[in-house]
């Protein structure tokens, strides 16, 4: 691939096809009857969907950069699409889980925008000088993994063993998307403050080279 025509920003591009088409096939997890066991089948088969399309999404995320550095390139504009897409990837994935059967769109969301929102502080380290902060313990490789083992769980789980709360709507998909929430402050909170302390840490080390 690397001595092919295909560019990182192609590859980098394409991950938000996977993207949509995992959210798209979550979504339509809803739109099923849960009580004709004859088309059981076809949500098992979305949920394998949406893992699979997750998955692919990683896998784009890792060759745009091996392909960029390994055939050497590199564009003027790669960090423009390694993280554009990255967002619009994470907020289709997330309001598609929200669609979901046992989803909320109000969940799904919030979580696209807790997921936007880690990922800004991430890159919020580069623009104050101490660089990227990658903690978790939800950081985009946590997230994907997540929502990956719900799929998995939701396709292999018959219909009558994932519980919906009656009241909230909330079943499987929900709780996870609750998971990725209360992570994604705990992971903002941790590279907040990790930030925070680099460059007190920098601010010292300037003090002491001017005594």
């Amino acid at each position: 691939m690397a001595k092919s025509s295909i560019t990182p920003n192609m590859i980098s591009t394409f991950s938000i096809v996977f993207a949509i088409a995992a959210g798209i096939a979550m979504a339509l997890t809803n739109q099923i009857d849960t009580g004709q066991a004859d088309v059981d089948w076809y949500r098992r088969a979305l949920w394998l969907i949406a893992g699979v399309c997750i998955q692919g999404r990683l896998i784009a995320n890792l060759l745009d950069g091996m392909v960029a550095i390994e055939g050497g390139k590199a564009s003027p504009v790669g960090e423009l699409y390694n993280e554009v897409p990255d967002r619009i990837s994470d907020v289709a994935i997330f309001i598609g889980a929200g669609l979901a059967v046992g989803g909320r769109l109000d969940l799904g969301l919030t979580t696209g925008v807790v997921a936007v929102y880690v990922a800004y502080i991430r890159a919020m380290g580069t623009s104050v000088g101490v660089g990227q902060v990658f903690l978790g313990p939800m950081a985009k490789p946590h997230r994907m993994a997540l929502m990956t083992a719900t799929c998995a769980v939701c396709a292999i789980l018959p219909i009558s063993w994932q519980p919906i709360h009656t009241a909230t709507g909330i079943g499987i998909v929900g709780v996870s998307l609750v998971l990725v929430i209360v992570g994604g402050a705990v992971t903002s909170v941790r590279r907040l403050r990790r930030i925070g302390l680099l460059m007190r840490q920098r601010a010292a080390a300037s003090e002491a080279a001017n005594v």
